[in-house]
């Protein structure tokens, strides 16, 4: 597929409103795919032309929107089309007017990721009734849009035995954890991440810190935060600390490289996106938060015409849509007894809390 990228182009929106957005054109190869039409997800005889609009930090946080554009690249390898992507501005206060951008361009479908689209996404679907949407953590049945899907994780199960491995690992019998942005789903990933580590020894300490409240989203482009809050758990005695903080995790490498101690990363196998070799040989496994199979997915169905629109679509631990990263080798040891745990979790014989 031959691809011609423009980036940090001037998007004006036509009620002339600036954005201070990252923009990129891709042109996709190939005789193209069939595009969806409306909710139902019914195909159309014309490329696909895919809208993405990133969460905070855009692509190149080699986390979570890098997993997202991983899959929407992956899709249009195997059904063609073109893509467009849009990050927010420094405040993310331009979030419904990128729906509207990409919309009013005629992209077919729209990704919004994550879940602070989710004040603005049912609106904007509202005025493009023949555009399929999807947005990532967050579920339709909150926002009510028979034109959009939500893109759900069961965050818990797979911070669940991030716990069970810093557990079992630790020689301090004590770790932390490290959340971006205090709100309801990040309160998933430690929630997880205690009951998991509590499952394996009831009385580990476990630090945990948010970088921003609820309403500021920085706390997941922030590295510098990052870093400071984990080197203070690191200093205090902790030998592993789980991040759920987005772009902030590389902070919480450097902390850990620092410290000669062990970090857990997040959503991508964060082994393999780091460029300091120090900082590879301290992420001990990342939970994997499998966003690249549901945009995917997604667009598959939107290609072949089979999505059914206004629903949710879970992924967990039965559907690998969570789970751990094994890259590095450090979890070799002790990965008998974390598929013990992921087995009961599937099997309902665990149950695993999505707050404190």
């Amino acid at each position: 597929m031959t691809k011609t990228t423009a980036r940090a182009m001037a998007l004006v929106l036509a009620s002339s409103l600036a954005l201070a957005a990252c923009a990129s054109d891709e042109e996709g190869g190939g005789n193209g795919g069939n595009g969806g039409s409306g909710g139902d997800g019914g195909a159309a005889a014309e490329e696909i032309k895919v809208g993405l609009a990133y969460d905070t930090g855009g692509r190149g946080d080699r986390s979570f929107n890098d997993s997202a554009f991983a899959g929407m690249e992956a899709a249009l390898e195997e059904h063609g089309g073109d893509f467009t992507e849009l990050s927010p501005n420094s405040d993310a206060s331009n979030r419904a007017d990128l729906l509207t951008q990409l919309a009013d361009d005629g992209h077919n479908p729209i990704i919004a990721v994550g879940f602070a689209y989710g004040d603005v996404i049912g609106e904007v679907a509202e005025q493009y009734p023949d555009t399929t949407f999807a947005i990532v953590d967050s579920s339709v049945a909150e926002i009510g849009a028979d034109n959009l899907t939500g893109l759900l994780f069961a965050e818990e199960q797979g911070s669940f035995l991030a716990g069970v491995a810093a557990a079992l690992k630790t020689t301090s019998n004590h770790i932390g954890f490290v959340g971006g942005v205090e709100v309801p789903l990040i309160e998933k990933f430690e929630a997880g991440f205690f009951a998991g580590a509590q499952a394996v020894n009831p009385d580990i300490r476990i630090d945990s810190s948010y970088l921003t409240p609820a309403g500021d989203f920085s706390g997941f482009n922030d590295p510098a935060k990052g870093q400071i809050a984990a080197q203070g758990m690191f200093d205090a005695g902790a030998d592993i600390v789980y991040h759920a903080a987005g772009g902030s995790g590389l902070g919480v490498f450097q902390a850990a490289a620092a410290s000669n101690k062990r970090a857990i990363g997040v959503d991508s196998d964060q082994y393999n996106t780091v460029d300091d070799p120090a900082l590879q040989a301290v992420i001990m496994t990342s939970m994997l938060k499998r966003v690249d199979n549901a945009v995917e997915r997604f667009i598959g169905e939107f290609a072949d015409g089979s999505l059914e629109g206004g629903t949710d679509e879970v992924n967990d631990l039965s559907t690998d849509g969570v789970g751990l990263s094994t890259s590095g080798g450090f979890i070799d040891d002790i990965q008998d007894q974390i598929d013990e745990y992921r087995q009961q979790i599937i099997d309902g014989d665990i149950e695993v809390p999505t707050t404190r």
